[in-house]
Formats: structure tokens, C-alpha cells, sequence
């Protein structure tokens, strides 16, 4: 085993690697009454292949059926009869399973989730059952406009390749998955190799450690990752790079006589996770539609009555990113509420910013980290986050510290790379005809 320990004397935080491969990653808070853990496999929807659509998620949604010592009710009650809470999710690069406790009940939460991904039954019977589940979940989410609307945005946007397929998967690849592909999936990206796991709150990394060993003490370290230089690393799988280049900047509108409302989504490239301008990424998202005092809400839906829902937001990928714009507005107003924020856009790339606003949003981006650091689950997932990328730990305060230094030439630099030379690409569903 290897050791890292950071920290000032309220939080410590310490790293181990077991000798399956395993990387353990906790920070202590010793005011707090709760502790929160997560175990991170790095497959997400990105690794998958066309036969495999939707696999990752329907993993997630599996092991919660049963393992081979607890039943379905039995997982549910562990935590919950102790007044916590366990849950799931699954993204493009990652699937995370994550409970939170009171501290005194840290070993029951580690166990629960270490369960659920080292020991999951895969029943034929639960299999085919939550088969449905997941169907149902496909068909809410195409009765809801903005997720379909943002799901049919990625596959056109990454022309059809794996960053664009739902991380849900289609209709189809979800009935005709069988139980043997799944079991594959399972077998090729869930082990120890490809496993973080993170804690936050009122720990002892020593005992966690020691705890974690005991419970994966029969798990094999799994294959080792395959050499490719030109291959982006996401956990132990390798997928092909992805390059601004091969976006499609479509500027294109559909009708849709299902939905009452026009829906409106943009995106513009960005920085990825481990790109030197992210934190004026940051800034730019919340200057442009990150809340209530930024441009979009202010000018189209204060200013002009156009919209109740109006944002941006980033997506924030291994080797790339995006900054997405989504409107929601009556069928009269598409053409509107389409150039406002076109305009906005512009006004960015040929004004830039103000050293006023840019001390508004890095104040603003300032206090929400800080505000996120007294929160345990919040926490974890910064852990597990920066293991990912970076391999290493970032304290709240040197993140801060990084915002801070974000200046109005270092903002005129990211728009002048990410934004300028693209534009952005334009998808609307439904409203009266536009003109980009």
C-alpha cells in the first residue's frame, strides 16, 4: 500500500492505494455528526459501443436488486432505518454510488455500498423486470421536453458517436440487451483497478482503509489498462479523443406538435477538466446564465418578459467541454428569445467582460465553494473528482485561490479560444420557423 496525507488541522487528507489496485481517498471533519462515502467506477456512457448502449446505467440500476448476501429490501432498509440515505447515478465518464450516515454508522454504509458493486446477484428474473423500470424512465424522459430536447441536441452535436447517445440508452438497445452482454460489461469495468473510493466527514482513514481491505479482500485486481497514446483514459477503459473539430455546429429546428412550448438549446465549446483556462470557464458560465444575476436571466427574461426558464451551464469532460444555453418560451416569441441569445453571445465575443462583473462572479463563484465545503456529500465527490483527473488533492482553498486569479485578460483569452472562433451550434424544437 501507498500513503498521501494533505491537509491543515480542521481537515486532513489522506490517500492509499490497496494492493488490488484500489485508491482510497477520505478527508476528515472532525465537527461533523455524519460521514459520506462513494464508490466511483470509472465506465460511463462514453465507454460503451453501439450494442451496449445504455449498459452502464442498467448496471446501476441492477446491483440494487440484490447481492449475494442482502435482498432488494434488505439494501434499502440498511441505511435508511439508520436515517440515511443511499443512491446512484450514472454520467458519460463515470457511474458513482454514494450513501451518507451518521459518523457512528460509517462501517454499515462502506459495507452496503461495496456490496452492491462487488457482489450484485444479476438475477434473469430482476433483470428483465428492471428492464422496464429503465423503459419507463426513457419514455418520461421523452415526455419531458428539455431532457429530450438536450438528448436529441447531443446526438446530432457529437454526430451520432458515444458522447451523444443517452446515457439511459434507446428503446430499442435496452429490449434487446440480454443478461449475458450485461454480465460482460460488468465483468470488463467493475473492478478494483477501476474503483475509487472517497469519504468525507468524522473518519478515521486508517480504520476505512483497514475496513476496505477486509471487505475486497477476494476481488482480483482486474486487467491492466492497454497502451495507446492517442487514446483518452476514462478509468482503465481507453476511448477514442474527442476534438472540437469534429462537433457539429448545426443550426437546425424541428417540429414537434407534441410539445406546447418552443425549446431552445445552444452550446459553445469549452475547456475540459484538466485545461488551464476551466476557471474562467467557470466565471464565463456564471456571468453568462449561471443565476439570477447573470445575462441571460437579467436581459431576456426580466428585461423582456420572453421566458420563465432561461440558463447556461457547463458540461465538463475528461478532454473537452461545453457551455450549454436553454431557453424555454411561447411558440410567438422563438425568433426572440433566438437572437437574445445569439446576442449575448456576440456582445461576449466582441465587448468581452468588465472588471466590475468579473469580481462579481469570482466573489460569487467564491462563496458557493465555500459554501459546498461544509457539505460532507459535496466534499466526497471533489475527492473522487480530482482523483480521476488529476490524481492528486485540491483543498478547497487553493481551487479558490485559482478563481481569484481569473482576470478581465484572461477572460478575453477563453472567449478568444473557445468561443469566437466557433460560435455556437443552434437547435430548436417546435415555435414558429426561425432565421440563425
Amino acid at each position: 500500500m501507498n500513503h498521501q496525507i494533505a491537509g491543515n488541522d480542521d481537515v486532513v487528507f489522506k490517500k492509499t492505494v490497496l494492493p488490488n489496485g484500489i485508491r482510497v481517498v477520505t478527508e476528515s471533519h472532525s465537527q461533523s455528526r455524519a460521514s459520506s462515502f462513494g464508490v466511483w467506477v470509472e465506465v460511463g456512457a462514453r465507454s460503451e459501443k453501439p450494442h451496449q448502449k445504455g449498459l452502464s446505467h442498467l448496471i446501476e440500476h441492477m446491483v440494487f436488486k440484490g447481492t449475494e448476501k442482502r435482498s432488494a429490501f434488505e439494501i434499502a432498509r440498511a441505511l435508511e432505518s439508520l436515517g440515511g440515505e443511499l443512491n446512484a447515478y450514472t454520467t458519460r465518464e463515470y457511474t458513482c454510488f454514494h450513501g451518507t450516515t451518521l459518523s457512528e454508522d460509517w462501517k454499515v454504509c462502506l459495507d452496503v455500498l461495496i456490496d452492491l458493486v462487488l457482489n450484485p446477484k444479476l438475477d434473469p428474473v430482476e433483470f428483465e423486470r428492471e428492464k422496464g423500470v429503465v423503459l419507463q424512465e426513457i419514455s418520461m424522459t421523452v415526455d419531458s421536453a428539455e431532457e429530450w430536447c438536450f438528448d436529441e441536441f447531443f446526438r446530432k452535436l457529437y454526430r451520432n458517436t458515444s458522447l451523444g447517445w443517452p446515457i439511459l440508452g434507446t428503446e430499442d438497445s435496452i429490449k434487446n440487451c440480454s443478461l449475458d452482454t450485461l454480465r460482460e460489461y460488468y465483468n470488463e469495468h467493475y473492478h478494483p483497478r477501476n474503483i475509487i473510493v472517497s469519504g468525507a466527514g468524522s473518519l478515521d482513514h486508517e480504520e476505512i482503509v483497514q475496513w476496505i481491505s477486509e471487505l475486497t479482500q477476494s476481488w482480483g485486481s482486474g486487467p491492466e489498462s492497454s497502451s495507446n497514446s492517442r487514446a483518452v483514459v476514462v478509468g482503465q477503459s481507453r476511448v477514442s479523443p474527442f476534438e472540437i473539430s469534429q462537433i457539429d455546429f448545426l443550426e437546425e429546428q424541428l417540429n414537434s406538435p407534441k410539445y406546447e412550448q418552443c425549446h431552445i438549446v445552444m452550446a459553445t465549446p469549452s475547456s475540459s477538466f484538466k485545461d488551464k483556462t476551466r476557471f474562467e470557464a467557470f466565471i464565463f458560465n456564471s456571468l453568462l446564465g449561471g443565476g439570477m444575476t447573470s445575462r441571460l436571466y437579467q436581459k431576456i427574461r426580466e428585461e423582456q418578459g420572453l421566458v420563465y426558464i432561461v440558463y447556461s451551464q457547463l458540461m465538463t469532460l475528461t478532454d473537452h467541454g461545453l457551455c450549454t444555453l436553454y431557453a424555454g418560451t411561447e411558440v410567438g416569441e422563438s425568433q426572440k428569445v433566438v437572437d437574445g441569445l445569439t446576442d449575448e453571445l456576440k456582445s461576449l465575443v466582441e465587448r468581452g467582460v468588465t472588471a466590475e462583473e468579473v469580481n462579481l462572479f469570482k466573489t460569487q463563484v467564491r462563496g458557493s465553494l465555500l459554501l459546498g465545503a461544509d457539505d460532507i456529500e459535496n466534499r466526497m465527490s471533489s475527492l473522487a473528482v480530482n482523483e480521476m483527473v488529476f490524481q492528486e488533492y485540491r483543498s478547497v482553498e487553493s481551487v479558490i485561490d485559482q478563481v481569484m486569479n481569473v482576470t478581465v485578460d484572461s477572460m478575453r483569452d477563453y472567449i478568444d479560444q473557445w468561443i469566437k472562433p466557433f460560435g455556437a451550434a443552434k437547435f430548436v424544437v417546435g415555435g414558429n420557423p426561425v432565421k440563425f
